[in-house]
């Protein structure tokens, strides 16, 4: 069974161009505004859309994404209620994949065989769990493939040739690159470092390899577009959330902060093949 995610990323090399994978907080910063901009994602230029699942604990997210899942959770945000905007974007959207990202917690609490068959129902097209290892496949990477749902694993600059085998035996839609040694949002990426890991990995997978952790503007998407087969922006995006807040509460230019910001990502993600034309 083919899923959505590797359809558009069969599309996606067919037009010779890679993916614009944009990250926003389910519920943030309320589940109305949220679900607004969700979307309109989209028509603004998102490829594939990471939304991710607000926890009080994370480890791998830096203080935007942190903020971002504290407001999620103040706004009553919930693991089921995340499930449910996804099945409300699929009432108006059949195409464009959704990638839950988060951490396990959550998840075991709900009821991993539960919320892989909830998940499969709602639309989820694919997890990142990011303290899952591969050694903790059994607790749901192996439940969530049998039940239709890719499991995306991450790599990271550390990731030597010893251990990337294990991180890429059960991965499937795409591989996420970390471009940093760190929590996302950190630092700006090394495009010649990235460059050579990416073919590092390439030569062990045919599977897509998308970066980020630290993506923040067109010029940076447009780099790393040259060599990757997506860029992954999240943590300016729910910054420009965080920007746009009257007294901690929604305005009327929090959508657009956002849309514009991502318009301009895929102008810059649209210019990397270009340039190597």
């Amino acid at each position: 069974m083919t899923t959505r995610i590797e359809e558009r990323f069969r599309a996606l090399k067919a037009e010779g161009r890679p993916a614009l994978v944009t990250f926003l907080m389910a519920g943030d910063p309320d589940i109305e505004t949220a679900f607004s901009i969700l979307r309109q994602l989209p028509a603004a230029g998102a490829d594939v859309i990471e939304l991710g699942m607000p926890f009080s604990d994370p480890m791998a997210d830096g203080p935007a994404v942190q903020k971002a899942g504290l407001r999620a959770l103040r706004a009553g945000e919930t693991l089921r209620r995340t499930l449910e905007t996804v099945r409300r974007f699929r009432a108006g959207d059949a195409a464009t994949p959704i990638v839950l990202m988060g951490y396990f917690n959550p998840i075991y609490i709900y009821g991993v065989e539960r919320f892989v068959a909830d998940a499969r129902q709602a639309g989820v097209d694919g997890l990142i769990v990011v303290d899952l290892p591969p050694e903790m496949d059994e607790e749901l990477c192996l439940p969530a493939m049998k039940g239709g749902l890719n499991f995306i694993r991450l790599a990271t600059p550390t990731t030597d040739e010893k251990r990337l085998p294990a991180v890429l035996k059960n991965t499937s839609g795409f591989v996420y690159y970390v471009s940093i040694n760190g929590i996302t949002g950190s630092a700006a990426p090394d495009t010649g470092k990235v460059a050579a890991s990416i073919e590092r990995i390439r030569a062990r997978t045919d599977l897509p390899v998308c970066v980020g952790f630290g993506v923040r503007n067109a010029e940076q998407a447009e780099a790393l577009g040259r060599h990757a087969d997506g860029v992954v922006v999240g943590s300016v995006l729910v910054g420009a959330i965080e920007g746009s807040l009257v007294n901690g509460a929604a305005s009327a230019d929090t959508p657009e902060a956002v849309l514009s910001l991502v318009r301009e990502l895929r102008e810059g993600v649209a210019r990397s093949r270009l340039a190597l034309a």
